[in-house]
C-alpha cells in the first residue's frame, strides 16, 4: 500500500487529569541478559511502549502523560532498553538498532508474545522497525514519533548528529542540572516551553543521573554503531503510523513523508504546534490518533 498523505492535526491543551498515570506505583521487573526493565499496566492486547534516546528518557517518563489514554483494552508493557533507566548498561559494539531489536525479541519470546502492537518515541521507533523487519511475526502495528532510521536527503543537513550534540551539552561542561533539563525539554521536545511541568523536569533529571545514562552520555561509541535501516524497510509488513510534530527540530514532516514512502504500509499524521514529544504536550490528541490506528483488526487478526 502506498504511503497515505498526512493531515495536520491541531493540538489542544492537556487536560487537568492528563498526567494522572504518573501517580500510579507500577512494579517494574528486570528481564533478560542484558536485562531490560518492563513495567506492565492494564489488561488486553499486549502493546509495547518504547522510549526515545535523550537524557533521562524512559518509557514511563516519555509516555507518563498519555498512558491513561492508551490503557483502554490494552496491556501496556513499558520497556526500558539497555543503557536507559534501571536496565543493564553493557557497552554496545555492533549496529545499535539490531542490538536493541534482539533484546526486544528475547523479551517477547520469553513472554510467549507475538503479533503485538508498538508505540514508540524517536529512538524506540527505529528499534521497532528493525524488529518488525527481522521478526515480522512479533509485530502487528507500529506507531512511531520523531524516529530517524534513515539518512537525511542531504549529507550536509545541519540536523545530522543533533542527538549527540544534545547529550554533549547536557552531560558536558558543569554536568547535568535541572536547569539544563528544563532547557532541553523546552527547546527541543515541547513547542510551548512555558507549559513544561516541573515534575516532568524532575523525573527526567533523576533518570538522567542513573548509572547507564551517565556512563554513556558522552561515550558515543559505547552506545553502538549508527544504523541505516533503508535496506530493512521494504521487509516491514506491519502497518505503521508516523505521528510527527510540525516543529520537530530533529526531523520535520518532510522527513516523515520520505520515511513513509519507503515503507509498504505507512501513513503520516502531523500535529500542529508540537515539537519532538507531541504525546507529552497533547496527550488526548495523541491517544486518539493511536487508538484509531491500533483498534481495527483485520479478518485474520485476533484481539
Amino acid at each position: 500500500m502506498p504511503a497515505e498523505s498526512g493531515t495536520t492535526t491541531t493540538g489542544h491543551a492537556p487536560s487537568a487529569g492528563a498526567a494522572s498515570s504518573e501517580h500510579r506505583q507500577p512494579s517494574p521487573h528486570l528481564v533478560g541478559d542484558p536485562a531490560v526493565v518492563v513495567t506492565r499496566l492494564g489488561n488486553g492486547r499486549p502493546t509495547l511502549l518504547l522510549h526515545g534516546g535523550g537524557p533521562g528518557c524512559t518509557s514511563c517518563n516519555d509516555f507518563a502523560q498519555v498512558t491513561d489514554g492508551l490503557l483502554v483494552g490494552r496491556e501496556l508493557l513499558l520497556v526500558d532498553l539497555p543503557q536507559f533507566g534501571h536496565a543493564d548498561a553493557p557497552r554496545i559494539g555492533g549496529p545499535v538498532l539490531s542490538f536493541h531489536a534482539a533484546r526486544l525479541a528475547d523479551l517477547l519470546d520469553s513472554l510467549g508474545l507475538v503479533n503485538v502492537d508498538v508505540v514508540a518515541q524517536s529512538f524506540g521507533g527505529g528499534v521497532a522497525l528493525c524488529l518488525a523487519a527481522q521478526r515480522p511475526e512479533l509485530i502487528r502495528r507500529i506507531v512511531a514519533t520523531g524516529s530517524q532510521p534513515i539518512p537525511f536527503a542531504r549529507a550536509d543537513d545541519p540536523r545530522i548528529g543533533l542527538g549527540a550534540r544534545v547529550r554533549e551539552r547536557y552531560y558536558g561542561g558543569d554536568g547535568p542540572s535541572l536547569a539544563k533539563m528544563r532547557k532541553l525539554i523546552g527547546t527541543l521536545e515541547w513547542h510551548d516551553a512555558s507549559a513544561v511541568q516541573q515534575h516532568l523536569v524532575s523525573r527526567r533529571y533523576a533518570a538522567s543521573m542513573l548509572r547507564g545514562p551517565r556512563t554513556f552520555g558522552l561515550d558515543h561509541h559505547g552506545r553502538g554503531e549508527p544504523q541505516d535501516l533503508s535496506a530493512f524497510l521494504p521487509d516491514v509488513a506491519a502497518g505503521v503510523l508516523l505521528i510527527w510534530g510540525e516543529h520537530d527540530p530533529f526531523s520535520g514532516p518532510g522527513y516523515a513523508h520520505d520515511l513513509a514512502r519507503r515503507l509498504p504500509h505507512a501513513q503520516v499524521r502531523v500535529v500542529a504546534n508540537a515539537a519532538h514529544h507531541p504525546q507529552s504536550e497533547y496527550p488526548q490528541l495523541y491517544a486518539g490518533l493511536v487508538g484509531e490506528f491500533l483498534s481495527p483488526l483485520g479478518p485474520t487478526e485476533q484481539p
